[in-house]
């Protein structure tokens, strides 16, 4: 939620003629990591469909850090707040790879 509110922020200095485009990518998939994670946790009854969500979380999370060099080589951001996006969505990308590679320590017991 911090990263995604992060890159909501930052947009908001990005030029008019990007809010249909890069304003909206980056936003929309920072938002997705959220929503994603959100899914994948109240479906941990069921291996498969959890995992499947925390895929989708890191492709989200990864899209987001390719806008993120989009705004960089565009120049609406300096290298310095760039370095700070992009180590946030490396964070929450490994965080999920380590969710992906032990999801018995996540899923719900089964009955």
């Amino acid at each position: 939620m911090d990263a995604a509110m992060h890159v909501f922020q930052i947009t908001k200095t990005f030029p008019a003629e990007e809010r249909y485009s890069l304003v909206d990518q980056m936003r929309r998939s920072s938002r997705s990591v959220c929503a994603n994670l959100g899914e994948a946790w109240r479906k941990r009854r069921y291996r498969a469909a959890f995992l499947a969500k925390l895929s989708d979380c890191e492709g989200e999370a990864t899209e987001t850090s390719i806008w993120v060099t989009f705004a960089l080589r565009c120049g609406y951001i300096n290298s310095a707040v760039a370095d700070q996006l992009q180590e946030e969505y490396d964070h929450i990308c490994a965080q999920l790879v380590r969710m992906s590679d032990e999801p018995e320590k996540w899923l719900l017991p089964t009955r």
